[in-house]
């Protein structure tokens, strides 16, 4: 029966045995690598994690006394979690969402006061964001690890294979959760703050702003002779805002003819960073809560709503704001300036700047200044090799 292979009777008999030891030992072998490899992964993320939680408590240590309390508090703090509202009957969610974000809010301010008694109000904005990077990268270590060990114990191979093959985008955005912590505890401005940026850069007169929300403000003035309000977050230090509820109380008590928003939009591979696009629709990204008050009060009084995206991939959006992203500024400026132009009707235009403000003030010199920074900071973190391709290992272990 052998000879049907050509050959020896031995040879043939020594690659028949060595097929068969094949067909049962490789599955083992192949997991044993893809473990190796997680291992990898989860040792990396746990680096980047303990990274982290350097830089914030590096900068907690500047406004507090007892570091060492403020270090315990900050391993305990890193496993708050909020837990999701039922939604089995949607009436009525986006409340649910919104309470639970604000209490989640709330809680964070609170802590980074806690520990951190002696920063700032702005230094503090910066800090609870460089916290909740800090929880990210620390989710995702514990997740990978649980897997890992599951695995490790049920030697289930099929699962293996599939973590293994999320291996790149998690190597990926652990990294670029990590330079977003370090940008957000240095003040240094992000590719998703572009949105908040151009809205600063509209703002003549800082004395004239008011804050109409937590976190959220109001500008009245005057552009291409057309009376227009422009909404932000509340800067230099990192908040989001309640762009929602800002421009619903707006509405409610102006005639607005027009809403405008501007944000950072995900840029699909191939699209050049800082490229530019117009639209119709609410540009704000999150969860859905300002995305779905603006949607509602516009609907309900029939405004139109137009959007201006600047794309971004996911890892710059929280990473240190490139010049390509900063280089899209004047365009976007000059499509607000031609759309309220041809705007005719009559009412007040509302332009919305949304995104990250962390080293973004309120007003067009600030706006300036966080120019400045951005290029200085570029320029600095370009030597270093920052802004290279994060470009992960193999498919197994190569």
């Amino acid at each position: 029966m052998l000879s049907q292979f050509g050959g020896d009777w031995l040879s043939n008999l020594i690659w028949l045995l060595f097929f068969i030891l094949m067909v049962i030992f490789y599955p083992r072998l192949m997991i044993s690598q893809i473990l190796w490899r997680l291992d990898q992964v989860v040792a990396n993320l746990s680096n980047l994690t303990n990274s982290a939680k350097k830089l914030v408590l590096k900068k907690v240590s500047k406004g507090t006394k007892n570091l060492k309390k403020a270090k315990m508090a900050l391993d305990n703090f890193l496993e708050f979690f909020v837990i999701e509202p039922v939604s089995l009957d949607p009436f009525g969610i986006i409340k649910k969402f919104e309470h639970l974000i604000n209490l989640s809010l709330h809680r964070f301010k609170y802590f980074a006061k806690r520990i951190a008694p002696g920063l700032d109000e702005e230094e503090r904005a910066n800090l609870m964001m460089g916290i909740s990077g800090t929880i990210t990268l620390y989710q995702l270590m514990k997740t990978v690890r649980h897997y890992v060990i599951f695995i490790r114990k049920t030697r289930n191979i099929q699962l293996a294979l599939l973590l293994q093959m999320q291996i790149p985008l998690i190597e990926k955005i652990s990294k670029a959760f990590y330079r977003g912590t370090e940008a957000f505890i240095n003040g240094w401005p992000v590719g998703d703050g572009i949105g908040a940026l151009v809205a600063a850069s509209l703002i003549e007169n800082p004395y004239k702003v008011e804050e109409i929300e937590e976190d959220t403000l109001a500008f009245y003035t005057k552009i291409e002779g057309k009376d227009v309000i422009i909404v932000k977050a509340k800067g230099p230090g990192g908040r989001l805002g309640k762009l929602g509820r800002a421009v619903e109380k707006i509405v409610k008590k102006n005639r607005i003819s027009k809403i405008i928003t501007i944000d950072a939009a995900l840029r699909l591979e191939g699209e050049k960073p800082g490229s530019v696009a117009e639209g119709v629709g609410v540009a704000i990204g999150g969860i859905g809560i300002d995305k779905a008050f603006v949607e509602e009060i516009a609907t309900k009084l029939n405004i139109p709503i137009d959007s201006i995206v600047i794309k971004v991939s996911q890892e710059e959006a929280i990473m240190p704001m490139k010049v390509e992203i900063l280089n899209s500024l004047d365009r976007v400026r000059e499509l607000v300036l031609e759309n309220i132009r041809e705007s005719d009707k009559r009412g007040k235009i509302l332009i919305v700047g949304v995104g990250n403000t962390c080293g973004i003030g309120n007003s067009k010199k600030e706006a300036e200044e966080a120019a400045k920074k951005i290029r200085r900071t570029y320029l600095m973190l370009k030597e270093k090799g920052y802004f290279e391709e994060i470009k992960p290992k193999g498919f197994l272990w190569f």
